[in-house]
């Protein structure tokens, strides 16, 4: 069955065009947009496919949970901030969060808070039903957690725990909430699409996400094989034990979880990576920051596999041709950097090429990052722009 794509292509762009529609017809993609600048102008908006089981059509409006692309929103926040002298991301965190610097965290810098090296990965003891809705509950348990290691010593991605982490900073330095100084301070300006917090009125636009049905003999990657092995481990907690921070709800939506319930379309990504490829959203030193290798390891504590970070930013991770082990990727370029979503969304800019480009979808796949369809539209961007 062929799926009616919408939307505009900018000339030399069509290879974009070809390979969202391919994802369509051999890849199981249900819906989707897809959306990328160059050079300051919008080249391609696309959008297709189904926005519910009911089968109503994805709209130009129409947006999802885009997971860890959320936490490329705190960091672009943090770093406006930083910009703007109103945080210092080489100060220890006792000057801006006392209570969080305690114990083994009490030499923890404001930049471990954005490059996972704090420890506070995940929680041992069981959260309560709803807790991750309630902002300062999940801040006092953030700061009173035990590192799960001696932070700075190594890495390890901050599944959920990264939004409070990271979005109490915001928080601290701004004086309003994670998502209120996001909406006003990065989105807004920009007229992107994407919000940490949705408003009641603009749930209807939501697709809901559909989960990953695994095949008979489907093969995992150490992450996941890790989760389902051990629920008291590292990755069984941080997966498992979130408060009620997963699922796909109206209460989600609404909830400012800046670890992973952003709600955006293609568009909104792009849009808010726009203005970082054309560097006029912070000075230049903020910007060669924020592409700046601050951390990176052969196996990641959380995820088992090689990745570096940026502080708060996922850069280039290409494993694809690994032999070893898990080949879960993110094929961007050195220079550039962004956030994948857990089942296969990603936002991200490319200074150099002045380049940006968001993919969202609603039929999630099987990894924490990306998969062959967002595989197939990076490496089509990238063709296009060189």
């Amino acid at each position: 069955m062929t799926v009616e794509i919408h939307g505009s292509v900018a000339a030399g762009w069509e290879p974009l065009y070809e390979q969202f529609a391919f994802n369509f017809a051999h890849r199981g993609e249900l819906g989707a947009s897809v959306c990328a600048t160059y050079e300051g102008r919008t080249v391609v908006d696309l959008w297709a496919g189904d926005r519910d089981t009911d089968g109503n059509p994805w709209l130009v409006d129409t947006i999802a949970v885009i997971n860890s692309c959320t936490k490329g929103g705190v960091a672009l926040a943090c770093h406006l901030l930083a910009d703007r002298g109103l945080l210092d991301l080489d100060a220890p965190v006792f000057e801006i969060w006392p209570e969080f610097a305690h114990g083994a965290k009490a030499g923890v810098t404001t930049r471990m808070m954005l490059n996972h090296t704090t420890g506070v990965a995940a929680f041992r003891d069981d959260l309560p039903g709803d807790s991750a809705l309630d902002w300062d509950y999940m801040c006092d348990r953030v700061a009173a957690e035990e590192p799960w290691w001696e932070p700075g010593t190594r890495n390890g991605y901050h599944l959920m725990s990264f939004g409070w982490v990271a979005g109490e900073l915001v928080r601290r330095a701004s004086g309003q909430s994670l998502g209120a100084f996001f909406r006003k301070e990065v989105a807004e300006p920009v007229g992107a699409d994407f919000w940490i917090g949705l408003p009641t009125e603009e749930h209807h636009r939501v697709s809901p996400l559909r989960p990953f049905r695994p095949g008979k003999n489907e093969t995992f990657a150490a992450f996941t094989d890790a989760f389902l092995a051990d629920p008291t481990g590292l990755q069984g907690r941080a997966w498992r034990n979130r408060g009620g921070a997963k699922g796909d709800s109206p209460e989600v939506w609404s909830a400012e979880l800046g670890g992973g319930g952003g709600i955006a379309n293609a568009r909104g990504l792009a849009k808010i990576y726009q203005s970082c490829a054309t560097g006029q959203f912070v000075s230049a030193s903020q910007l060669e920051r924020m592409s700046r290798v601050s951390v990176g390891t052969e196996c990641d504590a959380m995820l088992l596999l090689p990745t570096r970070f940026s502080e708060g930013f996922m850069l280039r991770m290409e494993n694809r041709t690994s032999r070893t082990g898990d080949q879960d990727s993110v094929n961007i370029r050195e220079g550039a950097f962004g956030h994948v979503g857990a089942g296969g969304s990603i936002g991200f800019a490319d200074p150099q090429l002045g380049l940006s480009m968001g993919y969202v979808m609603n039929q999630m796949g099987k990894s924490v990052l990306l998969d062959a369809r967002g595989e197939a539209l990076v490496d089509a961007a990238y063709g296009c722009a060189t």
